[in-house]
C-alpha cells in the first residue's frame, strides 16, 4: 500500500518547503501523459494542512447554480478519508480551482449523503493560468471524531485524486481521472478501497 509522509510544522503558518511533494498521479484508465499535479501536506497539534498545485492548459469551470453543480462540472482535486477500508463510512472533499468545496459523506459502494456538511473545513483556491492552486485545512479533532485518526496512532487512510477535464473540438467536455493510487478497476472509480493509501504523521 502506498504511503505519504506528513511532516510536523515548525512554524506558525505552513512552510511548504518542509512538506514532501507527492507527484505520482496518473491517468489510470487512459494511455496519455498526465499533467503535473503536486500534493503537499503538513500537520501541527491542531490541524491537517494540504495544498494541491496543478498545471492545466485547458481549464474547465462549472457554471451551475449550486456549489454541487459547479464543482462536479469543473476541473478539481479531491481528498477522501476513512476510518477503515470497509468505507463505512468515508468522507469526501471535492475542490474546484475557485476554492469551492463539495463535501459529503458516503458508504461503499457510492452511497452518497449529500446533506452532510463539514463547517470545520477551510479552503481557498487561486488561478494563475496555466496553474491553479487549492489550499486548505481540517482539524485533527474532527478526524478523531470521525474515527479516521485513532487513539495511539498517527497513520490514517486517505485518497488523493485529480479530475482533469478538457474541451473537445465540438465544445463538449472530456473527463479524465487521475488517482494517486491506481485502483486497477475496469472503469474509472475513486470510490473503492483500492484507491486509498496511508498518510503517516511524522514528528
Amino acid at each position: 500500500m502506498k504511503r505519504y509522509q506528513l511532516h510536523r510544522m515548525t512554524t506558525d503558518a505552513p512552510d511548504w518547503t518542509q512538506a514532501e511533494v507527492l507527484t505520482d498521479f496518473s491517468f489510470s484508465w487512459e494511455k496519455r501523459e498526465a499533467p503535473v499535479t503536486e500534493f503537499r501536506g503538513l500537520w501541527d497539534e491542531a490541524h491537517l494542512y494540504f495544498r494541491f498545485d496543478c498545471i492545466d492548459h485547458d481549464l474547465v469551470l462549472g457554471q451551475g447554480s449550486t456549489v454541487k453543480e459547479r464543482v462536479l462540472d469543473s476541473d478539481r482535486v479531491e481528498i477522501f478519508l476513512t476510518p477503515d477500508l470497509s468505507l463505512t463510512p468515508y468522507y469526501c472533499f471535492e475542490m474546484s480551482p475557485r476554492g469551492e468545496v463539495l463535501a459529503y459523506r458516503a458508504r461503499h459502494h457510492r452511497q452518497f449523503d449529500w446533506d452532510w456538511t463539514c463547517p470545520d473545513f477551510q479552503l481557498s483556491g487561486s488561478i494563475d493560468s496555466p496553474h491553479y492552486r487549492v489550499e486548505g485545512q481540517l482539524s485533527l479533532a474532527m478526524l478523531r471524531e470521525w474515527g479516521v485518526l485513532k487513539p495511539g496512532t498517527r497513520d490514517f487512510f486517505a485518497g488523493v485524486y485529480r479530475g482533469e477535464f478538457s474541451h473537445r473540438p465540438d465544445g463538449s467536455i472530456q473527463p479524465g481521472w487521475m488517482p494517486w493510487v491506481n485502483p486497477q478497476t475496469g472503469r474509472p472509480d475513486f470510490h473503492v478501497p483500492e484507491s486509498f493509501g496511508v498518510f503517516e504523521m511524522l514528528e
